[in-house]
């Protein structure tokens, strides 16, 4: 089970009851919501005031491992022992993606800064990059020599940084793999654009771009 606690009184809420080991536990960022994961399979959002589940369970086919809300608080997204981590609807309960697939256990996952992206970290010994909105991969694997254990964004989402059993640490720079975000902002900046296979001027560029 897990609790929210008042440093101060003692416990807030009766028990958040699982079937199984809790193995974390997150408020969301305006603190009126915990998620739980657990060794019973599921993942429980629950009103941090009351102990009431506040969704659905959000179901893996193995152990969840992880959970976090993103940014501004609307989803969750949960790494499971079964090599998917997913992205949940917070106020319903509803996958949002489709399974962000890996060949081994996913260990972590967290949100980029601005909630666009997810990085996820595995025993495959890969970390991967995808779109929180498609479950795309928008780089390619980012690769170690063992498990990768944890792995989050810097504070600006450009980079990320992952742990591995391989005994390194590795900072990566998104745009080094041409990541998608970045090619739609240089876009902009272009006083031409394509609409419709036809080449015409931009119509709103933006006027102060990055040096090449």
């Amino acid at each position: 089970m897990a609790r929210v606690w008042d440093a101060s009184k003692g416990p807030v809420t009766p028990p958040l009851e699982h079937q199984g080991f809790v193995y974390a536990a997150a408020f969301s960022p305006d603190g009126t919501r915990v998620v739980t994961v657990s060794q019973d399979k599921m993942a429980r959002v629950w009103d941090a005031s009351t102990g009431i589940p506040m969704t659905p369970p959000l179901e893996h086919q193995s152990f969840a491992f992880t959970a976090e809300f993103n940014p501004n608080g609307t989803c969750v997204v949960t790494a499971s022992e079964n090599k998917t981590a997913r992205v949940w609807d917070a106020s319903t309960g509803v996958p949002v993606t489709p399974p962000l697939e890996h060949q081994g256990q996913i260990n972590a996952a967290a949100f980029s800064p601005d909630g666009t992206r997810v990085v996820t970290a595995s025993f495959d010994k890969t970390a991967r990059i995808w779109d929180a909105r498609t479950g795309k991969p928008v780089t390619p694997p980012l690769k170690h020599e063992g498990a990768v254990r944890t792995a989050t964004f810097s504070p600006d989402g450009r980079r990320v940084v992952t742990a591995s059993f391989d005994k390194t640490a590795r900072v990566w720079v998104l745009s080094d793999f041409g990541f998608l975000g970045d090619w739609r902002f240089l876009a902009r900046c272009s006083p031409f654009a394509i609409v419709n296979g036809e080449l015409t001027a931009n119509s709103d560029p933006i006027r102060v771009c990055p040096p090449h």
